[in-house]
């Protein structure tokens, strides 16, 4: 049986996931984990400069490109270099590189940009032959085509909601108002973190009247220019050059379409509300104390929830890892008494992470379209939950699916969870 990377067969399952919802917007539940396997594979074997401290990025690739490509039909690449490099709001190497994979999507121009890289010896050289997918011969024909596959699909991306590609490829609910011209816009602004955030709405100003803005937002452009990185007073400045002109602001809106908390923001929003005690960012009564004491069981990491659980075991579940299997899997585990473990999950837009508490060893990471399906249990308290998962032993051949059992604090960070992992692969059900 030929020999398998696992990223490219995550990546082929996340295509035919795309593939059935048609045209591919931001909202498509998969196309964070899509863009972020093939980030994964352009790292994969990217060796680092021995007398250099910067830290080279898959970016540098393509950006070598205009120096060292020798094939002299880089047209549609070079200009997408050049786009990425001009825009402002990209302040890092991970920021340019996710901007320009999204670009390259959205140009149907992915494939291309790839054999670009392939065919320039001096970009190549960067790559170890050992351990990257594209100097490897056995993977990088099905990288390649899958990238055709991804050249040929429609997607429909919004490329100037880009302000967050630095620290995540989840990125904020984007939109635009338009205002007429007036004296002000009534906004206190806070500038944090070289963004500019929305403090307070004055009684009686356009922005609380017309309602297009709330504490927390970003403002993100003003007229096309942007605000990302700016210093004190810069959007007052570029208010006071534009009076008297109708003004179109680009808005990054601290809360998600669900509702929930856009989780980049988290650590930011907490130092704005200790500003302003009033700030309330949350649609959420306020917790009674048994939820205060859920939220006890949590911390935040990188403006991520983690959450503090009980790993309760493992076991194989046979060749098929549909939701029915659950209702047999976790009671089996649970008999099996195996010595539990307190343990930390970060689940994440793109996959889920356990780490060991005591030891900060991570025990397992899964990309969500590895995930066959996730439940909760009905005994005793549903505190208890499981997820099935292809199991992969030492071999590296699938042999079957594995159920992974875990326990939360109480039966809503439960079902929290559950939720949250559920949004991530949407009970995909799997056959091996």
């Amino acid at each position: 049986m030929p020999v398998k990377d696992p990223l490219i067969e995550t990546l082929k399952v996340c295509i035919l996931q795309l593939q059935a919802e048609g045209t591919v917007t931001d909202s498509s539940p998969h196309l964070a984990s899509c863009c972020e396997l093939l980030e994964l594979i352009l790292r994969k074997g990217l060796q680092q400069p021995v007398l250099s401290l910067t830290h080279r990025d898959y970016w540098y690739c393509f950006e070598q490109l205009l120096q060292h490509d020798t094939c002299g039909r880089l047209s549609a690449v070079s200009l997408a270099v050049q786009q990425t490099t001009a825009c402002p709001k990209l302040l890092t190497a991970q920021g340019r590189g996710r901007f320009f994979i999204r670009l390259m999507l959205a140009k149907r121009t992915l494939e291309n940009a790839v054999k670009h890289v392939l065919h320039t010896g001096r970009v190549m050289e960067w790559y170890s032959p050992e351990t990257s997918v594209l100097r490897n011969e056995k993977f990088v024909e099905p990288f390649l085509s899958l990238c055709l596959v991804l050249s040929e699909m429609k997607f429909k991306l919004n490329i100037e909601n880009c302000s967050f590609l630095d620290e995540s490829w989840l990125l904020p609910v984007c939109e635009t108002y338009e205002a007429v011209p007036c004296r002000e816009l009534g906004m206190v602004l806070r500038y944090l973190d070289g963004r500019v955030f929305v403090l307070e709405l004055l009684q009686g100003g356009m922005a609380q009247v017309d309602m297009f803005a709330e504490p927390g937002d970003i403002i993100d452009e003003i007229n096309g220019i942007s605000l990302r990185n700016s210093s004190n007073g810069q959007a007052g400045v570029v208010l006071s050059r534009l009076k008297g002109q109708p003004l179109s602001l680009r808005l990054l809106r601290w809360r998600c379409k669900d509702g929930a908390m856009y989780r980049p923001l988290v650590p930011l929003l907490r130092q704005l509300k200790q500003e302003n005690p009033l700030l309330q960012f949350s649609s959420a009564p306020q917790p009674s104390p048994a939820a205060q004491r859920q939220s006890q069981s949590q911390c935040v990491k990188e403006g991520r929830i983690l959450y503090a659980l009980q790993l309760l075991g493992k076991t194989n579940i046979g060749m098929y890892g549909g939701k029915e299997v659950l209702q047999h899997a976790i009671p089996a585990v649970l008999r099996m008494r195996q010595n539990s473990k307190e343990v930390l999950l970060d689940v994440k837009e793109t996959h889920l992470t356990c780490t060991d508490k005591s030891n900060k060893q991570q025990l397992f990471q899964h990309h969500f379209p590895e995930i066959s399906c996730v439940g909760r249990f009905g005994q005793p308290d549903f505190t208890i939950f499981a997820f099935c998962v292809v199991d992969t032993p030492d071999t590296g051949q699938p042999k079957g699916f594995c159920c992974v059992v875990l326990q939360a604090t109480s039966s809503t960070e439960c079902e929290e969870i559950v939720h949250r992992i559920a949004a991530g692969f949407k009970n995909t059900e799997w056959f091996v």
